[in-house]
């Protein structure tokens, strides 16, 4: 940015520091959302207050489900596993490896 550019503008300058926060918050706000170990605690919490009484049944499924649909969302999921090479492979490989030296 070039110092005419800059000076026209500085005007500008407060909105663009607003946004930067806005954004910063957004990201906190969505790691922490995603987080594992907070849903677990959440989760952890939620059964408390049901074995304290302060959340019926119904009220207690309906969190739950939607904590633990986040949960898994959060996790990754587990690659695949490698596929076996062919039968026809796999005997030329146990040929090759039982040879004597």
């Amino acid at each position: 940015m070039g110092l005419i550019t800059g000076l026209l503008t500085l005007p500008l300058a407060p909105v663009r520091g607003v946004a930067w926060v806005a954004d910063k918050l957004k990201d906190a706000a969505e790691n922490e959302i995603h987080d594992p170990a907070v849903l677990r605690a959440q989760l952890g919490a939620l059964n408390q207050e049901l074995e304290d009484g302060h959340l019926g049944l119904e009220e207690f499924e309906r969190q739950e489900e939607m904590l633990l649909d986040r949960l898994y969302a959060s996790t990754p999921s587990p690659s695949p596993s490698p596929t076996p090479p062919p039968a026809e492979q796999r005997e030329c490989d146990s040929t090759w490896t039982n040879r004597p030296r």
